[in-house]
């Protein structure tokens, strides 16, 4: 009997033959995360990633939260799940003892106690296409073919130049953009070739593909293939092209590049389907996000056309969202000098860190879902967020 399905010895054989079939294991969980979503796209100061658990452990359900309480890990485990897919991570600050002293400690503390796994999928989440701001835009209605990062991120990229035999240059290809490369906007398998003449001489002790070693130079009719690739997938790409490439030692260069990668970066730049008024957004905002408040500068009293947006604290993106000819930028956790940073040239709202990212817990849910269409994902009940308003009747 296999070792991961001792504890399952109770139930009939084709009970336990069905669950293994749809029961993946946490990691598989985590992969599909980080296809998405890698962590190598978080900010440094961010701690994404499975913060308590075993990745190995099979998993018996995934609950999706924004955040990770105590009263998440309760619903977790009365509803069957031993893994919280959190957005924000319990663990921000380095912890130092575990005493049950605060939430994030308690919280820990009941999570090893049940068994139950934290992943969190934060910053890394923002900093894609279709994450957080995506879930926004989709919200106010802002035309999904002029969605675009607002700010995207430099230097995530680098250019591979690798020199193959022209017969096998097609098998080169397809293996490197198969490990992810040559992918480039909305375009896919994306390449550059030259065709030249290689040359070398195998020396004594060599396994030449080509020619003998020990033998006299060789001429070779090579292409020269030129493939970009997020530095993130550099080990998986070098280690498709040696393994398909038919030479012994592989010539490459990879340079990595300051270039802009327009697939990643912070919030998000989009159009509504026609003009509106200011007023006419501020309501829009309350009916999609369900604001009981909500903060803003002063009309401009020029119609909203085009849109920024940036979940959790937005305000450092406030002047890109000027410079790309924002007429309103949606974000959260605003301070008071920050406001006039708007300086009349936009109208600036705060909608609330939670009311902004609150749709994370569906997004992560139906992604997961789309992955493993017969396991149990589930979005939390329970609302984790930490402030309340207070109104006089």
């Amino acid at each position: 009997m296999n070792a991961r399905k001792s504890k399952y010895l109770h139930l009939p054989q084709q009970v336990i033959n069905t669950l293994f079939e749809s029961m993946p294991r946490i990691k598989d969980l985590i992969s599909a995360l980080e296809q998405w979503a890698p962590p190598a796209l978080q900010e440094n100061y961010d701690n994404a990633g499975l913060i308590a658990g075993d990745a190995q452990t099979d998993c018996t359900g995934v609950l999706c939260s924004l955040d990770c309480t105590e009263a998440v890990i309760d619903e977790a485990v009365a509803r069957g799940c031993n893994l919280v897919v959190a957005h924000h991570p319990i663990v921000f600050q380095p912890l130092k003892r575990l005493t049950g002293g605060s939430y994030a400690e308690r919280t820990l503390i009941k999570a090893i106690r049940q068994q139950v796994a934290i992943y969190a999928v934060h910053t890394n989440l923002d900093n894609v296409l279709h994450g957080v701001n995506h879930w926004m835009a989709d919200q106010l209605g802002l035309r999904p073919e002029s969605r675009r990062i607002l700010q995207p991120k430099a230097g995530l990229l680098a250019k591979l130049y690798t020199y193959v035999p022209v017969a096998q240059a097609d098998a080169v290809l397809e293996a490197l953009y198969a490990a992810g490369a040559g992918h480039i906007g909305q375009y896919v398998e994306c390449s550059f070739s030259t065709k030249g003449t290689g040359s070398f001489r195998p020396l004594p002790g060599t396994h030449p593909a080509i020619g003998q070693a020990g033998g006299p130079r060789e001429r070779v009719a090579e292409t020269k293939i030129e493939v970009l690739l997020p530095l993130h997938r550099q080990q998986a790409v070098l280690a498709a092209l040696k393994t398909a490439h038919p030479y012994e030692t592989v010539a490459y260069e990879l340079i990595k590049l300051e270039n802009e990668w327009a697939e990643t970066g912070s919030g998000l730049l989009a159009e509504l389907p026609g003009a509106i008024t200011e007023t006419e957004l501020l309501h829009r905002l309350q009916q999609a996000f369900g604001l009981q408040h909500l903060r803003h500068t002063a009309f401009t009293h020029r119609p909203i056309r085009t849109v920024a947006l940036c979940g959790g604290a937005g305000s450092f993106l406030t002047r890109a969202a000027i410079a790309a000819g924002a007429d309103a930028f949606i974000t959260a956790d605003v301070k008071y000098h920050e406001f006039f940073d708007a300086d009349g040239r936009l109208l600036l709202a705060d909608i609330g860190h939670f009311e902004s990212e609150q749709h994370c817990i569906a997004g992560l849910a139906g992604h997961l879902q789309a992955e493993f269409p017969t396991f149990a994902v589930l979005k939390a009940e329970v609302v984790t967020n930490p402030v309340h308003y207070f109104s006089r009747k």
